[in-house]
């Protein structure tokens, strides 16, 4: 990485985290990762009818709202508007949208219309489903409408009289280079912005284990001594690992190994075709053997584990069947961060989906073998498109410039893919709710009854989650039949992680009981100034065992480094 691309990574760290907030998905995502995303704009012909039949229903609210407008578009038509953009909406921040009068008149009448189209939604009172349809497709119609992505643009002309219309060329070669490539969305990062091993993925370690399915990494402590019971990290199967370890200081991983405790993480493998029968219970093995190869290697009888997003919905599967068998005393602490176990009301993914799609999504994945990665990245990106795309579409395409080097997009754009099976075995729990219900899903032969599951947990969520959102992260204390501490994160999904002690405006909220309703915990709850690294790290120290001499060598003579971190799967196209 060039002095300036790790320069604007470091000046632009909010903005890198803001954009980063919807680039790691929720499993329910993967049945428009399978179909495509431009199925997902245009809501079923029920809904639609749906709406038709509500308005019918209220002729007044239909002729107030074009009353309303109709008012609007002639006081912006006379200059006599006072429509505003929200302070935060970046998209209207140049001057010249509030200065130049045909600027400002369109920007008015585009807010104008916005407004009168979310009032007929609000006044139809759709049920839940419909409503949640709808507001998808309107939220991404009146977005893609928005003024400031046409040549109306100001920054379009400033670009022009700087560049002498150079960026006229350049935007439209970085446009065909998009269209003929999937993610079919304006690039968020040069592919060459980072290396992994060099700039991101750099914290010490080694590769002990290497099966089919993953390898584990173990770190080499930097301090003389550690808790006893090691740390074993479940990332997500959507993207690579290295989520938990970007640049040094914003790295999970690293801010664990400095507090003391023994970190192992697996390293999941990019499968294909070949790997296609690969679902849940492959995965759920590959947890148990790297707890087998974590306790092997530091003589402990226990470990802790922590899932992120889709690694937590593994995890506790894994915990479910442990207790089932009656082994969860392996587990000396667990953790779920981003992880929806109860999918039940999740917010708008939840709301897409319906029979006909699932079968679609999962007879394509079969078909292929796997979800392709680059699909899901495309999806992603419309959950939030003026963050991420239409953003990228003025820079990119308008202005001519390269995007600025992000590390959280970096890692979004290295995409895996997903075995058909898993995908398959996802979708199946998700739709169904099965963890919610005692007995509905299975692990290795044992049915998941999470309401068993004892060890203590520690859950966190991002209160600005558009994906996961964080009252569905917090049901989770009420499955799980052991104590639980629910941390609430500044940011959304991806930020509410990536979120070091160095950030000023990190915080977090937290109470000291988890009561049934998720509003009357956030009633309770005190707001805590600075990342939620350190009161993990506290908490988990708590019940990791006691200090014990740091090891001097990874592995052991059972299990020696194979490879230097970050190992080889990580490099896997």
């Amino acid at each position: 990485m060039t002095d300036a691309a790790r320069a604007r990574t470091n000046s632009s760290d909010e903005a890198a985290q803001e954009a980063g907030d919807a680039v790691m998905g929720l499993d329910m995502l993967l049945v428009d990762g399978a179909r495509g995303p431009l199925r997902r704009m245009i809501p079923p012909a029920r809904t639609v009818l749906s709406l038709g039949k509500a308005l019918a229903r209220r002729p007044e609210t239909v002729v107030h709202h074009a009353s309303e407008l109709a008012k609007d578009l002639g006081r912006v038509v006379a200059g006599r508007s006072e429509i505003a953009p929200s302070p935060k909406d970046k998209r209207f921040a140049d001057p010249a949208w509030s200065g130049n009068w045909l600027m400002r008149r369109a920007m008015q009448a585009h807010i104008a219309a916005a407004r009168a189209a979310a009032g007929l939604v609000d006044d139809a009172d759709l049920d839940w489903h419909d409503d949640e349809r709808i507001r998808f497709t309107l939220t991404n119609v009146v977005d893609a409408l928005a003024p400031s992505n046409t040549p109306l643009n100001p920054l379009l002309w400033k670009a022009i009289i700087d560049t002498g219309g150079r960026n006229a060329v350049s935007g439209a070669r970085r446009f065909v280079s998009d269209v003929l490539s999937a993610p079919r969305v304006p690039t968020m990062v040069e592919p060459d912005a980072f290396t992994v091993g060099e700039d991101l993925a750099v914290t010490p370690g080694a590769v002990v284990l290497r099966t089919p399915v993953f390898e584990l990494i173990q770190y080499r402590p930097t301090t003389e001594t550690v808790r006893s019971v090691p740390l074993v990290v479940v990332p997500p199967t959507i993207n690579k690992y290295y989520i938990t370890d970007l640049a040094p200081g914003r790295s999970i991983v690293e801010h664990y190994v400095a507090s003391g405790q023994q970190v192992f993480m697996i390293s999941w493998r990019n499968p294909d075709a070949r790997h296609a029968d690969w679902g849940l219970d492959a995965y759920g093995q590959a947890v148990l053997d790297a707890m087998d190869a974590a306790e092997t290697i530091t003589g402990s009888d226990r470990v802790a584990l922590q899932g992120f997003c889709s690694g937590g919905i593994i995890l506790a599967m894994v915990l479910g069947h442990l207790a089932a068998i009656g082994a969860q005393h392996r587990v000396a602490a667990s953790s779920y961060a981003v992880a929806v176990l109860d999918w039940s009301k999740a917010g708008t993914i939840g709301a897409l989906m319906d029979e006909e799609a699932v079968k679609e999504a999962t007879d394509k994945s079969r078909k292929k073998g796997y979800l392709d990665g680059a699909s899901l990245a495309e999806v992603f990106a419309w959950l939030r498109p003026n963050d991420l795309v239409w953003n990228y579409w003025v820079n990119n395409y308008l202005q001519g410039k390269p995007p600025p080097a992000f590390d959280i997009l970096f890692w979004n754009a290295d995409t895996t893919r997903m075995s058909a099976a898993l995908h398959r075995d996802f979708i199946d729990v998700a739709i169904g709710n099965k963890l919610a219900k005692p007995g509905a899903a299975t692990m290795l032969g044992s049915p998941v009854d999470l309401s068993k599951v004892e060890v203590d947990a520690y859950v966190t969520a991002g209160i600005a989650d558009h994906i996961c959102p964080w009252q569905s992260c917090y049901r989770t204390t009420q499955l799980l039949g052991g104590r639980s501490r629910f941390v609430l994160s500044t940011a959304g999904h991806i930020a509410s992680l990536v979120n070091p002690p160095t950030n000023p405006k990190a915080s977090f909220q937290v109470a000291a009981e988890t009561p049934a309703d998720a509003e009357q915990w956030l009633a309770a709850a005190e707001k805590e100034k600075g990342s939620w690294w350190p009161d993990f790290t506290s908490w988990l120290a708590e019940r990791t065992g006691e200090d014990v001499p740091a090891p001097t060598s990874l592995g052991s003579a059972e299990l020696p480094p194979l490879a230097d971190a970050p190992g080889t799967y990580v490099f896997d196209k």
